[in-house]
């Protein structure tokens, strides 16, 4: 029987210092020799996925921006894209009429970018640029029709949750929507994101690509709960929402304690 693999990363897969260990990076790696078909699903883009994981050689399909996009980790080129529609420019001036400014991400002139107003940061926002400093996405730009350029794909929004609560339950309907604070700064996120955007939608097309007949999942967060439940068994990690625990096949160690990788060394050999 095929199976295939799949984690999320942040809070699951990496450490507590957003990357994967030597224990995981050995780990994984002699797994994958021996025959194991391993990916990640993360909400990270490609580019912050790749440098968390440097040793990790996975060279199937990767499942990146929650289910947004399914990556060939070999090519770096898009598989599987999903982008949201052009009426998204109401969001973003909705949210922006009411004191929130997001973080846009599109494709501009084929060239994948995340934008932002620079005079009008939130905490969350400048923390979250600063932490990207020479990313080659990053376009600060002065005003919010300087948003709206390109094919949108993302919206990110940092504030604080009394603000963000209203949009998610404005628009949980119309799009993917996740409300959730970041496992690392507890900031406070509101992503907006295509409708059919989701982990489990990415990890079924990559499981019918490969010709996988089941699924094995780890996750700690309320955005691995759609993976888990397509999956035929799912494992969180003992730092997850209580939400995941409670659907999960089993807890295993925390992501700190390389719970992930010690627990396929188990099962795979």
């Amino acid at each position: 029987m095929k199976t295939l693999y799949v984690s999320d990363l942040d809070g699951t897969l990496l450490a507590g210092n957003q990357k994967t260990s030597d224990f995981t990076n050995e780990t994984i790696n002699a797994l994958v020799k021996k025959g194991m078909i391993f990916s990640y699903a993360t909400a990270r883009s490609y580019i912050t996925a790749q440098k968390a994981t440097k040793g990790v050689n996975a060279k199937i399909p990767l499942i990146v921006y929650n289910g947004t996009f399914v990556v060939d980790n070999q090519t770096g080129k898009m598989m599987i894209s999903n982008y949201l529609p052009d009426d998204i420019g109401n969001v973003i001036n909705d949210l922006i009429n009411n004191g929130i400014y997001p973080i846009v991400y599109s494709f501009i002139d084929g060239k994948e970018k995340f934008s932002y107003v620079e005079s009008r940061m939130s905490d969350g926002v400048k923390d979250f640029v600063n932490s990207r400093k020479g990313d080659i996405r990053e376009n600060p730009v002065k005003t919010r029709e300087e948003l709206l350029q390109g094919k949108i794909f993302y919206i990110s929004c940092i504030d604080d949750a009394h603000k963000l609560e209203i949009f998610y339950y404005k628009y949980k309907n119309r799009y993917r929507c996740l409300f959730q604070k970041d496992v690392y700064t507890n900031d406070q996120w509101l992503e907006i994101m295509p409708l059919n955007a989701t982990k489990a939608n990415a990890v079924l097309q990559v499981k019918e690509r490969l010709g996988c007949d089941r699924v094995i999942a780890f996750g700690d967060g309320l955005n691995d709960m759609d993976m888990f439940k397509i999956a035929d068994a799912s494992f969180a990690v003992a730092n997850a929402a209580d939400e995941l625990k409670s659907i999960a096949t089993a807890v295993i160690q925390s992501n700190d304690d390389d719970g992930v990788a010690k627990f396929l060394k188990k099962i795979f050999n």
